[in-house]
């Protein structure tokens, strides 16, 4: 057969420059090792080609042909099936190399180059990047990119959700550091801008709408599956992975958003302007700030609204988080506004509690003011609360609790009892001694004290001391009125006159 001029060149740099033998060329390469000695020998001359064999996937070809030209995503699986039926034999590893080079390919698409006027137009977009392990919550880290689309300036923040209020937040942020508004700002069809749309007709988000109508811009949806329309952000998206947040080290969100800020002030304005080489995206943007809209002088309420009900104990769950309230406010709908740093609950215009809000997930978060009003309104709720309490410190005392129970121990007792060994020697050491009793088989404070005193006796610590006197030692010492001495002075005279 021929032998092609590059196997022939490959052949023959192996052989001589690599030393390799003919039989590991012909090995490596897939030929036969006659071909391989030839061309070393010099004879590289065609040869006639021998005639293919038939194959059993030939009286199919016209088929699949047309099948594929109708319809072109069809399966391989779906094929072959289609095939069987029709008597082939063959298998599906074959077919499924033959539908690939007769599958037919769309058409290449050729795009414009789209250019803006300065001031004209901005695009936005989310990029999503891993999670962020805060306690027991993994919250998702979340790029909220913004960028010029004539100056190409980029806007960069991280926020710990994706929500409408995050959205929003997001936008003020960055027309607050460009210093100006654009006229157009360019979406993807995110829920958090479009919430309907078919074919021409468009529901927007009413809270992006009322935001726009503040800011005067216009928002404007790229079309269905058009990502070109868009791409200055895709792309900007792609250069914060690579150049920004590839190998990046923080400690925590505001340190991640505090070297974000650097780097969009930095390196990310100090690179060349696509438009001009001899201009950097700092010389640009200083050039299309000035075209930007002016912001308006009064700021827009950014806080996230949510309408929230409190269930028969006193407390709101938000971002999956319980927070206190006042016990004269359960069973009452009530209404939270938060941001990143507080969470503030409101009945109506009322402020009921502020909180510094948690990123955690499954905490209690109260003020003892709300409790301790309970527990005096409702003196029936202070074992609830001491058992609360003790789940809280060592949560293995809701099994001792259960264990107890089931051999008919006094619970008001135990938890009063397990409370008290709280208070004396903390909560590590006591979840230690209910795992140690608990192991025993013993669910009773007795064997929770044994297993905490041998514990501190081989530490070597003092015993701890009960800082608290009981109420009826507190009677006992209560301070004595001083007698007179005029009494004893009338006693002396009376021994002198003696």
């Amino acid at each position: 057969m021929t032998t092609a001029p590059d196997l022939v060149a490959q052949i023959l740099r192996l052989h001589t420059v690599e030393k390799w033998r003919a039989g590991t060329i012909a090995r490596q390469l897939r030929v036969h090792r006659d071909v391989v000695r030839r061309v070393i020998a010099g004879d590289s001359a065609p040869v006639h080609l021998s005639p293919l064999r038939p194959s059993r996937i030939d009286p199919y070809r016209p088929f699949m042909l047309e099948t594929l030209t109708k319809f072109p995503t069809l399966s391989s699986a779906r094929l072959l099936q289609m095939l069987i039926e029709r008597g082939y034999v063959g298998s599906a590893s074959h077919l499924r190399h033959l539908v690939a080079g007769m599958r037919p390919r769309p058409a290449a698409e050729a795009y414009l180059r789209l250019r803006t006027l300065p001031g004209e137009q901005a695009q936005i977009d989310w990029g999503h990047f891993g999670h962020l392990q805060i306690g027991r919550a993994s919250r998702p880290l979340m790029a909220f990119v913004m960028v010029l689309s004539h100056s190409r300036r980029i806007f960069l923040r991280f926020f710990l959700d994706a929500h409408g209020a995050t959205f929003i937040r997001g936008h003020a942020e960055a027309f607050a550091a460009f210093g100006g508004c654009p006229r157009v700002v360019l979406y993807d069809n995110l829920k958090s801008a479009v919430l309907e749309r078919r074919g021409d007709a468009i529901r927007f988000n009413p809270v992006l709408l009322e935001f726009a109508a503040h800011y005067r811009y216009e928002p404007r949806p790229v079309a269905v599956a058009r990502g070109n329309e868009k791409g200055r952000v895709e792309r900007a998206i792609r250069y914060v992975r690579d150049n920004f947040f590839a190998a990046r080290a923080y400690t925590d969100l505001d340190d991640l958003n505090a070297q974000a800020r650097l780097w969009c002030e930095g390196t990310a304005s100090d690179r060349r302007w696509p438009q001009d080489a001899s201009l950097s995206v700092r010389e640009a943007f200083h050039a299309e700030q000035a075209k930007l809209l002016a912001l308006p002088e009064r700021e827009y309420a950014l806080a996230e609204r949510r309408a929230v009900t409190v269930g028969k104990t006193p407390y709101v769950r938000f971002d999956l988080n319980d927070y206190s309230v006042p016990h004269t406010h359960v069973r009452r709908a009530l209404s939270v506004l938060a941001d990143e740093r507080r969470v503030r609950i409101l009945d109506g215009t009322q402020e009921l509690a502020s909180y510094a809000r948690c990123w955690d997930r499954g905490q209690q978060i109260e003020q003892p003011v709300h409790i301790e009003a309970l527990v005096e309104h409702k003196r029936a709720a202070r074992a609830h609360r001491a058992s609360d309490r003790l789940a809280q410190a060592a949560p293995a005392s809701v099994l001792f609790l259960q264990r107890a129970a089931e051999r008919g121990e006094h619970l008001r007792a135990t938890t009063s009892a397990l409370t008290s060994l709280l208070d004396r020697y903390g909560a590590r050491a006591l979840e230690a001694a209910i795992s140690e009793a608990l192991q025993r088989g013993v669910p009773h404070p007795n064997a929770v004290r044994l297993a905490l005193e041998l514990a501190r006796e081989a530490a070597g610590t003092p015993p701890p001391v009960a800082l608290v006197l009981s109420e009826h030692v507190a009677r006992r010492d209560a301070p004595v009125r001083p007698h007179e001495l005029a009494s004893y002075d009338r006693t002396e005279n009376d021994d002198d006159d003696d």
